[in-house]
């Protein structure tokens, strides 16, 4: 009996040596057994590293952005008649009478031939198989249509059809003369025309941070829409750019840049993200196997069921963070590594991924400053009120949400805040922010009394409540967190049966006694032990 009752308190003293363990920061785990913190290394090298690969590949992203866009302003000024150099609204240039139509229309085509003599840029004509890709010319018009506005009469086939041509620019005076009744437009009829064509260019800038220049195919697209028949022909100009590698080159006088180092430290990126997720995934398992261990000790001792507060005590949500933030670091390095191989141009899904990785890494950086007192109010206040938070966005999503479909349907053909659904939101959240409000009021046109009328009841309304009372409301949560948590700084956080157990006290509570007071204060956190250390 004796050596049963030894070996029982011999097997909870190494139950309670390693549940303290666990629950120490990195600093008092070196301390208690001379371990070094690996994990914090790691971590620590691997926030160096994503970093460093993140400003890297947003300088070299920087100059295939600029190099696009000014492309697209290049073209627009090119191909576009009257083009003032910003567009309107979403479109480019308008039109208005049939002349400015078919100037517009022949203006593209002119330039398309002499392309060669206008852009001052490395820009020529798309070729395949040693011959040229010609320029296609789409129009889409109803099958059949007589309107007569006078008579109010109208006689439509609402069935599409779809023309199209090739244009040749190397002979263009027989091209125009055996395609004029292609351009003999009845416009009541016609719902659009699409240009499209392909340029290739070469992006000589990046010579200067010593890469090599990547090779580029643009896919212009000139739409003069005109699905509207209000008499305004609105004119888009859109193009995909797609890079490769270029295939005839040489380069002199300058150093390059060796990309070999680069794939070697994506290489190394790699390595570390996947050595972090292996040992957070370890720690992971070891905690499952502790918690498992402290509850069946419970069970057989004390016959008492650990509480829910507790058991999420030990599944610590940062390992499953920097896992995920590992894995998508993974992901986007093998990207970026593909993308410097002129294997792939996915440059906006491997922004994605590495931005998104260094942000949850850099978030990661909290739980290590928790250990501090001072620090972790910010990181307890969190956890109290995200809960509540959360609960309380759900009620006042609802009603944001009526509001922005009552703004769109009501005000959208008065207010240009208020076209499109998205744009409402925006708008409406921009109010709750206190941005804009003159504007939004001033800007409405008043031709119509009842819904000028409106508007103001609407407006107003929605700032005074959000404002006044949700924007409040919201903000009190938070507070009524912080007030929570000093309180308990001051006088002590509520005792759970783990800590209790840490601190060799041996009269538990009944298990619902002791899950009602830590879902009631949200505040059953062993590691604050840790903390108050």
């Amino acid at each position: 009996m004796i050596s049963t009752m030894s070996q029982g308190i011999i097997k909870e003293e190494i139950l309670r040596d390693d549940l303290k363990y666990y629950f120490m920061s990195p600093c008092e785990k070196y301390r208690a057994r001379r371990q070094l913190p690996w994990k914090l290394g790691v971590q620590i090298l691997k926030i160096v590293m994503i970093t460093s690969q993140l400003i890297l590949f947003g300088l070299n992203n920087q100059l295939v952005v600029a190099y696009k866009e000014e492309n697209a302003m290049t073209f627009k000024n090119l191909f576009l008649k009257d083009y003032s150099g910003v567009d309107e609204e979403d479109y480019s240039v308008a039109l208005y009478s049939q002349q400015a139509v078919y100037d517009s229309l022949f203006y593209v085509l002119d330039q398309y031939r002499q392309l060669g003599r206008l852009s001052v840029g490395p820009i020529s004509y798309a070729e395949e198989n040693g011959k040229l890709l010609p320029l296609v010319i789409c129009k889409e018009y109803y099958k059949r249509g007589n309107v007569e506005p006078s008579d109010d009469a109208y006689d439509i086939d609402a069935q599409l059809e779809k023309v199209c041509m090739t244009h040749d620019p190397t002979n263009v005076s027989q091209w125009k003369a055996e395609n004029v009744s292609f351009f003999n437009l009845e416009f009541y009829r016609l719902v659009d025309i699409k240009i499209t064509f392909q340029l290739k260019g070469i992006n000589l800038q990046t010579v200067r941070s010593h890469e090599l220049p990547d090779c580029y195919v643009f896919f212009v697209t000139i739409t003069f829409d005109n699905q509207c028949h209000s008499g305004k022909i609105k004119i888009f100009l859109d193009i995909d750019a797609l890079s490769s590698a270029c295939k005839n080159w040489t380069i002199s006088g300058t150093a390059q840049k060796n990309t070999h180092y680069l794939l070697v430290f994506d290489g190394f990126v790699i390595l570390v993200c996947l050595t972090s997720a292996v040992l957070c995934t370890r720690s992971i398992v070891l905690a499952v196997k502790l918690l498992q261990r402290f509850s069946r000790f419970f069970r057989e001792n004390y016959n008492h069921k650990v509480c829910e507060t507790d058991q999420k005590e030990f599944l610590n949500g940062w390992y499953v963070l920097v896992i995920v933030s590992d894995a998508m670091a993974i992901v986007g390095s093998i990207l970026k590594m593909e993308i410097q191989a002129k294997s792939l141009t996915s440059y906006d899904v491997c922004s994605i991924f590495l931005g998104t990785s260094t942000l949850m890494v850099w978030v990661g950086v909290i739980r290590y400053l928790g250990y501090f007192q001072k620090y972790n109010v910010l990181i307890l206040t969190m956890k109290t009120a995200f809960p509540k938070v959360i609960r309380f966005c759900c009620c006042a999503g609802m009603i944001y949400l009526g509001y922005t479909f009552c703004g769109w349907i009501v005000l959208g053909p008065y207010h240009e805040k208020f076209e499109g659904l998205s744009r409402v939101a925006e708008s409406l959240f921009s109010l709750v922010n206190g941005d804009d409000m003159y504007t939004t009021f001033a800007q409405l046109k008043d031709k119509n009394s009842l819904v000028w009328l409106f508007s103001r009841v609407y407006l107003y309304s929605f700032i005074s409540l959000f404002i006044y009372m949700v924007l409040s409301l919201f903000i009190a949560l938070i507070t009524d967190a912080y007030d929570t948590i000093k309180n308990y700084q001051k006088n002590g956080f509520p005792m759970t049966d783990l800590q209790r157990f840490l601190r060799e006290q041996k009269d538990f509570p009944p298990s619902e006694e002791g899950s009602e007071m830590d879902a009631e204060t949200g505040m059953g956190h062993p590691a604050l032990c840790c903390c108050r250390r």
